[in-house]
């Protein structure tokens, strides 16, 4: 039996040296197999090349795959999900704000048949913007994409090969995987702990890349932006019919004042305002399926540097389906 552990990695040169040791003392802990695969998505710092130092010490149990540029953590973790080949997978961010000692109490409700473990943030030791960005975004999308999520969320599981090779299957871009893991329908559990702060290091999760999460998320989970486009047009025809009955009411008893143009103003400019919101979610809607029916892969790999290959060939044929082939 194996244990995968596929970690993103993305400007962390200051965690690394502290992060790899910690899991590679799981191996004391366990009577499993252990399989650590670290994913380098695009670091432009000295991060790949402390992986390849650790992955040169520890060829059994360290796999390196390096991406050609920043794709994103999620699709770091994807690229991690076709490469590793434990009989359950984990994974857990590269910064030590969540506690790895976490994988053995998982592993034993594995054990016992549970297909997903959720390490679920129950506080977090993070600053009150950010706290209040993440409350805010899982609040709303308990609310309106899928009402049983886990409060908090969670980016720290683990999860069977069965699990594994369902998510490997879907080829859906701009996603949540969480959600999407989540959305699977496993049997799952869920372990409260506390997210520490960072010690080391700054963070690369962006308000940008929060943003784009959170319409992500909302695009591919919930019809909620949709069917409320539909209902403000229904609300404001609605409107528009009753003021056009009582124009040509008044008009008809010859009570119709000379209108001012600063009113006729506001009513276009509130009117445009709210045609050009409809236009804008539309659009998300509209450039996903766009973007999905290029079939362009979600990631490139680049080199994989394993037990047996210290650098493989350049891929010439990167695309998600070759990957999976490999």
């Amino acid at each position: 039996m194996k244990l995968s552990i596929v970690v993103p990695v993305y400007h962390n040169e200051l965690n690394l040296p502290d992060t790899i040791p910690r899991l590679l003392s799981l191996r004391e802990k366990i009577s499993y197999e252990l399989e650590l695969v670290f994913v380098d998505d695009g670091s432009r710092d000295h991060s790949l090349d402390i992986l390849l130092k650790y992955q040169a010490l520890h060829p059994k149990n360290i796999l390196v795959v390096k991406l050609t540029r920043n794709f994103g953590a999620f699709a770091a973790i994807q690229a991690g999900f076709i490469k590793a080949t434990g009989d359950c997978v984990g994974v857990i961010m590269a910064d030590l704000q969540d506690p790895l000692e976490l994988f053995l109490e998982m592993v034993k409700h594995w054990e016992k048949g549970i297909k997903a473990i959720f390490a679920v943030r129950g506080k977090r030791d993070d600053p009150k913007l950010s706290r209040f960005f993440s409350n805010t975004y899982y609040s709303l999308f308990r609310r309106f994409a899928i009402p049983d999520y886990p409060k908090g969320g969670f980016d720290f599981v683990l999860i069977d090969r069965q699990v594994v090779n369902d998510i490997n299957r879907i080829h859906e871009k701009n996603t949540n995987i969480m959600s999407l893991i989540y959305w699977l329908g496993y049997s799952y559990v869920t372990i409260p702990y506390v997210r520490k702060k960072r010690e080391k290091g700054k963070s690369k999760w962006t308000f940008g890349k929060r943003i784009k999460l959170a319409v992500d998320s909302f695009v591919g989970f919930s019809y909620f932006p949709i069917r409320l486009l539909s209902g403000l047009g229904l609300v404001f025809a609605f409107g528009a019919f009753v003021y056009g009955a009582i124009v040509i009411y008044k008009w008809w008893i010859g009570k119709i004042p000379v209108e001012g143009f600063t009113a006729l103003m506001i009513v276009v400019a509130f009117t445009a305002g709210i045609q050009m919101i409809m236009l804008g979610v539309l659009g998300e809607y509209l450039w996903r399926v766009l973007d999905q029916s290029r079939e362009r892969p979600m990631y490139v790999i680049d080199r994989v540097f394993d037990s047996t290959v210290r650098q493989t060939e350049s891929q010439s044929n990167n695309s998600m389906t070759s990957v999976e082939n490999q």
